[in-house]
């Protein structure tokens, strides 16, 4: 058995927190939003050019200590390290010995987008052989099929890409959009991401599924347009992003949009006008998929 110990603390000592407990002890460390799943909840994201925000103002350190471990004695030393007058306010939970590899897989089944197109993880069979089935495995970049906006784009993918068609996947996290893109037809296909490790999972994610898909990081300006531009993000970095999407689209491409809650609608139709007249195309769970062709 093990113990979880999920810390309270801010942006200014989350860091320093962070390491003075791997100092001491902890198996395992991990920093959340406090405020997440709430409506304050606060995505991380950066500009093209630009670093990553930093940590959340409210931020949540969960720590992976052996059932043996001292919590008190060294929560009050991490404090001392960190700089914090005081222990920070902590809840611990048992957690029980389990077989983390099964119950990890157990979680992940194959997911059926439509007729044509599956996501299944490397270990299970096909449910279809005669679909298109991409190969992926949960891991460190966003982008495994169950999310919701993912699901949307995949769905919206598969009745807007056809064969020849030049497609950008923007914000490409694990290559799922791009992958897909490049498996329906798509001739050329290319994937952007912000973050290093997105960059190197949608990689070995390409190759395993024998996909042409051409990777770049955002701080290397694009210079070609595309048929279809897809962007799977978060409201305010699809709008701080409309000037670069918009001048990569070519006249007559189609724009797919999601990672949009649907009260945050108007805000992205302002955002790409006058370029886009932007619809939304379908919802699912709350998230809408806007949709619209370059003037």
């Amino acid at each position: 058995m093990w113990l979880s110990v999920a810390f309270a603390t801010d942006a200014e000592h989350a860091e320093a927190l962070s390491e003075a407990l791997l100092a001491l002890g902890a198996l395992s460390v991990g920093v959340e939003d406090a405020d997440a799943g709430t409506e304050r909840e606060t995505p991380q994201f950066g500009e093209p050019g630009h670093s990553p925000a930093p940590l959340w103002a409210r931020s949540r350190i969960v720590a992976l200590f052996d059932k043996t471990a001292d919590v008190p004695l060294i929560a009050a030393a991490a404090a001392g390290e960190a700089g914090l007058g005081a222990p920070p306010p902590y809840d611990i939970t048992e957690v029980a010995e389990q077989d983390w590899v099964r119950l990890t897989q157990s979680q992940f089944e194959p997911i059926r987008i439509n007729e044509r197109l599956w996501i299944v993880p490397s270990w299970h069979e096909a449910p279809d052989p005669n679909a298109i089935n991409l190969e992926l495995d949960p891991g460190l970049a966003f982008g495994t099929g169950s999310h919701p906006t993912t699901r949307l784009c995949l769905e919206w993918l598969c009745s807007h890409v056809h064969a020849g068609a030049s497609v950008l996947d923007y914000g490409c996290g694990s290559g799922i959009l791009a992958i897909a893109a490049a498996k329906l037809g798509g001739a050329r296909v290319v994937g952007v991401d912000i973050d290093d490790n997105a960059l190197v999972a949608a990689a070995g994610n390409a190759g395993r599924n024998h996909a042409t898909v051409q990777l770049a990081h955002s701080r290397h300006p694009l210079d070609m347009s595309f048929d279809i531009v897809v962007a799977n993000i978060l409201t305010n970095p699809l709008c701080v992003l409309a000037p670069l999407l918009t001048e990569r689209a070519r006249p007559g491409a189609q724009i797919a949009l999601s990672g949009i809650l649907s009260a945050q609608a108007e805000q992205v139709r302002q955002a790409y006008r006058p370029a886009f007249d932007l619809t939304v195309w379908a919802e699912r769970e709350g998230w809408i998929l806007l949709e619209g062709v370059r003037k």
